[in-house]
C-alpha cells in the first residue's frame, strides 16, 4: 500500500521540489513493501522533467505507467475529469463533482457552539464546530479493486429506489467519497484511462480542456436527480491512541412497514494507524439513540465480518454499514477494541454523529447502471 510513502515522504518531497523541479520519478506498487521503500528513494534522490505514476496491473506482478504526475492543489478545488491516485488506498480514480462537507474534527477544534448535540450518556462529550472541508465523488477504476480488497470494501453508494420491494437496497459499486488532501493528481493521453462502466457514460474525451475529460449532459442530470442520497454533507473525525476513526452518515431514505415509517442511513467509517505499532480490531460496541426515545446498544466481532490489521504497511480500512430507525431523526457514537501484538486490549472511540433524515426524494426513474439489490 503506498499509504506510508505518499503520506510521509511523498507529500513532504513534493512540497520542498516542485517550485524548483518539475517532478520526481514515483513507482507504485500496491503490494509491495518493497517497491515502497524503492519509491521512498526516487522520491528523495531523482529530479527529472517528467514524473510518471505507476500502478500495478491486476496480478500484482508488472509495474504499468499511468500517466504524469501533477502537484497537488493547496487552494481552489479540483475539477470534473481529474485523474488522480488516492494517497491512503492506491487506487486510480476520477472525479465526478465535489461535494463541501462540514468536517467535525475532535481532535483540533475547540469552540463554543456544539454541532451536533451529543445526547445524553454519550462518551466524553466535547464541543465542536464543523469547518468547511472539500469532498469528491469519484469513480474507482476496476483493475485497482482486487489491490484494495485487504484494506477496504470496493465503495459503493446504496440507496433505496421506488420499487415493489419496499426491503430492496441497492447498490452502484466503485463510487467512492475522497478528501481534498488525499487526492494525489496526475494526467494521462489516454482517452479511457479509467475502466469503470460509468465512465463513458458520464465523461468524454475534449483535447482542448483541462483536464481534458468533461461531463456529459447525463451527469448532471444524475447529479441532480440523486442529490438527495448522494450528497454529502457532514463528516466527523476523532482520534484515540494514534487510531484515527472519521465517519461520513449517509440519509438514504424512508420506507413504509407494518403501518410505521422507517428511515434508513449508510455510513461509512475509515480506521486509520497514525503511529508505528500493529494493532487488530477486535469489537465494536455501538450505541443508537433515536428520536422516538430508544437507546439500543450493538456488540460484535470485528466489523462487516472481517478483524483488519492497522500495521505500517497497510494503516488504513475502509468500510460502509447501514442503520435503521422509527423516527426521523437520532444518533450514532461507540468504541472498537483493538488489541496489541502483546495481547493487551484499548478502546478507540467513535466520534458521535447525527442521523438527520431529509425530503423524501428516493430514486425514481433514472439510474444509470450498472446496480445490483443486496435485498
Amino acid at each position: 500500500m503506498a499509504a506510508c510513502v505518499i503520506r510521509r515522504t511523498f507529500l513532504s518531497t513534493v512540497n520542498k521540489y516542485n517550485r524548483k523541479h518539475a517532478i520526481s520519478v514515483l513507482n507504485v506498487d500496491l503490494n509491495s513493501r518493497q517497491t515502497l521503500n524503492r519509491t521512498r528513494l526516487s522520491c528523495s534522490l531523482f529530479n527529472v522533467q517528467q514524473k510518471r505514476l505507476m500502478s500495478s496491473r491486476p496480478e500484482g506482478k508488472v509495474l504499468e505507467t499511468v500517466g504524469v504526475f501533477e502537484a497537488p492543489k493547496h487552494q481552489g478545488k479540483y475539477e470534473t475529469g481529474q485523474l488522480f491516485l488516492h494517497s491512503v488506498f492506491g487506487y486510480r480514480g476520477i472525479v465526478l463533482f465535489p461535494w463541501h462537507a462540514r468536517l467535525y474534527d475532535r481532535d483540533v477544534t475547540p469552540a463554543t457552539e456544539s454541532k451536533p448535540t451529543e445526547p445524553p450518556g454519550a462518551h466524553r462529550s466535547k464541543e465542536v464546530k464543523g469547518k468547511t472541508h472539500t469532498y469528491y465523488q469519484v469513480l474507482i477504476d476496476t483493475r485497482d479493486c482486487p489491490h484494495i480488497s485487504q484494506r477496504s470494501q470496493t465503495e459503493a453508494v446504496t440507496f433505496l429506489a421506488n420499487h415493489d420491494d419496499s426491503r430492496a437496497l441497492y447498490a452502484i459499486p466503485g463510487l467512492d467519497y475522497v478528501s481534498h488532501e488525499d487526492i494525489l493528481p496526475y494526467n494521462s493521453t489516454d482517452q479511457v484511462p479509467i475502466q469503470h462502466e460509468l465512465f463513458e457514460r458520464f465523461l468524454k474525451f475534449n483535447a482542448s480542456k483541462v483536464p481534458p475529460f468533461i461531463p456529459r449532459d447525463t451527469l448532471q442530470a444524475w447529479q441532480e436527480k440523486n442529490h438527495p442520497w448522494l450528497e454529502l454533507s457532514d463528516v466527523h473525525r476523532e482520534t484515540t491512541e494514534n487510531i484515527r476513526v472519521t465517519v461520513i452518515p449517509f440519509y438514504m431514505g424512508m420506507r413504509e412497514a407494518q403501518n410505521s415509517h422507517v428511515y434508513w442511513w449508510r455510513y461509512c467509517i475509515r480506521l486509520e494507524n497514525m503511529g508505528e505499532e500493529v494493532v487488530q480490531l477486535r469489537e465494536r460496541h455501538w450505541r443508537i439513540f433515536s428520536l422516538s426515545g430508544t437507546l439500543e446498544t450493538v456488540r460484535g466481532r470485528g466489523v462487516v465480518g472481517r478483524e483488519p490489521v492497522l500495521s505500517e504497511e497497510q494503516p488504513a480500512f475502509q468500510y460502509s454499514s447501514h442503520v435503521s430507525l422509527q423516527a426521523p431523526s437520532g444518533h450514532m457514537w461507540g468504541s472498537y477494541r483493538l488489541e496489541r501484538p502483546n495481547g493487551t486490549f484499548f478502546d478507540v472511540r467513535i466520534p458521535p454523529f447525527s442521523l438527520e433524515s431529509k425530503k423524501d426524494d428516493t430514486p425514481n426513474g433514472f439510474l444509470p447502471g450498472p446496480f445490483t439489490s443486496l435485498a
